[in-house]
């Protein structure tokens, strides 16, 4: 008999070998590794979501028939030793796992492997496409998808007439208020409450677990995800496109979809995402800008980071293009700020497990890039916060993206930001102690104030890029700068003491 091999972040019955296993010749095997859960911290709800994920999976496996060896193990090389041992299968078969080390483990171990089927570009089709290109713009790879998947296309033109509506989804927070769709949610279940409890009651688990328990916001199932996605198609996606760049402390979640864990656990596929999305569209249920929103973060921005995670590791790791030690603030860990907008991204943080991909980029990324922290820290953290987690997803967004730590070679320029950006797109400065315009003082924004001397400290680097070398001048013209350079010491002391 073979076995089926299920790792934690595949959890459908319609991907890989499952899709087609007959369970009179096929037994599965899932492993939970006791070392890799008590070996850094998790936010509860990400740990939760995978457990849970897990179990809901091999039940619905044991109800379609299949013999199921669900097992806590050391490691999940123990788990397979362990497996073999007691069963003998004749081969051991899984699909491609979403980790460099994932796969190196799996080759070592002798496993049958099945070419992945959670994206929709495999890593030697991305290959394929960068070529020797010069430049990997992700503007081109989306294009090329739109075109090769046949999506959001009349024959060989866009649908609407335009590639990208993003010009039309930067709408800065309604000044009037706005009735945001509420998230899809559930009661949760058995399986739930016992994989919370057997968390919160696990020794090994102490002082590792942070956060606030679940509530239902993210589901454990594909049952559930597809619920979730309709719930999105109905009640959110007809609002998503023009405050999807817009922050707010009065909702953590606003118009956005929420689907990124389903699709990144494997619950949901991003091709059965995105027809649903262009369905909608096609039956004037939801507006082209927002439609072309998701399936461009989607098709395009999530499927780019894949490939370049595969392309690029496992150097990709060790980036320090800057070359920044700081370690990660207390703030991050959820020490108290009178930063207005670093309390309330990390305040969602601790409740839900999530942010969205502003609030990542040019709050939580953009602090740590003004400040010099350590791109591995924020990585990590990242990768233990939030419920969407995982090394191919974090490694790109955070060294590519928001830490400008490879140089320059995924994004064109650093995306740093003072103050006056926050304040445009968001509802945190007003009220805050700090002053958005001001970057010397005591009541100076701490934004403004590491901006001008991130480009002060970068300078001859910075000059060099065409994008930000205008603003370096225009630093290099300031009036008071040797304050801005002792506002910006004062500012970095009472970050690292976790009193700003």
């Amino acid at each position: 008999m073979d076995t089926i091999w299920v790792l934690g972040d595949q959890l459908s019955t319609e991907l890989g070998p499952l899709r087609t296993a007959d369970p009179s010749t096929t037994r599965v095997l899932m492993v939970e590794s006791t070392t890799k859960l008590a070996s850094r911290n998790w936010h509860v709800q990400r740990a939760h979501l995978v457990i849970s994920g897990m179990r809901h999976l091999a039940a619905t496996l044991q109800a379609r028939g299949f013999s199921v060896d669900y097992r806590r193990a050391t490691t999940l090389r123990s788990g397979l030793t362990e497996h073999r041992a007691e069963f003998g299968p004749s081969r051991v078969l899984a699909m491609e796992p979403a980790s460099w080390d994932g796969l190196e483990m799996l080759r070592e171990a002798g496993v049958v492997l099945t070419r992945s089927e959670q994206f929709l570009t495999h890593p030697d089709e991305f290959a394929s496409w960068a070529g020797d290109r010069r430049s990997l713009k992700m503007e081109d790879f989306y294009r090329w998808q739109r075109r090769r998947l046949n999506l959001l296309m009349d024959g060989d033109e866009p649908a609407g007439g335009r590639w990208n509506f993003d010009h039309d989804n930067r709408e800065p927070p309604p000044k009037k208020g706005h009735q945001w769709p509420a998230p899809w949610s559930t009661t949760p279940d058995e399986i739930d409450q016992e994989a919370l409890d057997e968390l919160r009651n696990d020794p090994a688990l102490t002082g590792r677990l942070w956060g606030e328990n679940p509530t239902g916001t993210w589901p454990t199932s594909r049952a559930s995800a597809l619920a979730q996605l309709a719930h999105v198609i109905e009640f959110v996606l007809p609002g998503f496109g023009p405050y999807e760049d817009a922050m707010l402390s009065t909702s953590w979640h606003l118009a956005h979809t929420l689907l990124s864990p389903a699709l990144n656990l494997g619950m949901l596929h991003p091709l059965e995402v995105c027809t649903a999305v262009e369905k909608a569209y096609r039956n004037g249920h939801v507006p082209i800008a927002s439609a072309e929103g998701v399936i461009r973060q989607i098709i395009g921005w999530r499927e780019y980071v894949w490939g370049i995670y595969w392309l690029w590791m496992p150097a990709y790791r060790s980036e320090n293009a800057l070359d920044v030690h700081r370690p990660l603030p207390p703030v991050y860990r959820g020490a108290p700020t009178q930063m207005r907008c670093m309390s309330s991204a990390i305040g969602d943080v601790a409740t839900h497990g999530w942010t969205h991909h502003i609030q990542r980029l040019m709050l939580l990324g953009n602090l740590a890039l003004l400040s010099g922290v350590r791109p591995q820290d924020l990585v990590d953290w990242m990768w233990e916060s939030f419920v969407d987690g995982a090394e191919w997803v974090m490694l790109p967004n955070v060294l590519g993206m928001a830490l400008y730590a490879d140089g320059g070679r995924m994004s064109t320029k650093p995306y740093a930001a003072g103050g006056a950006y926050i304040d445009r797109m968001s509802d945190y400065c007003k009220g805050c102690r700090y002053d958005r315009k001001k970057r010397t003082g005591d009541d100076a924004c701490p934004f403004t104030t590491l901006y001008w001397s991130f480009l002060d400290t970068n300078r001859d680097r910075l000059l060099r890029n065409p994008r930000v070398a205008q603003q370096v001048r225009a630093m290099e013209r300031l009036s008071d700068l040797e304050g801005v350079r002792q506002r910006s010491a004062d500012v970095l002391r009472a970050l690292d003491d976790g009193i700003l």
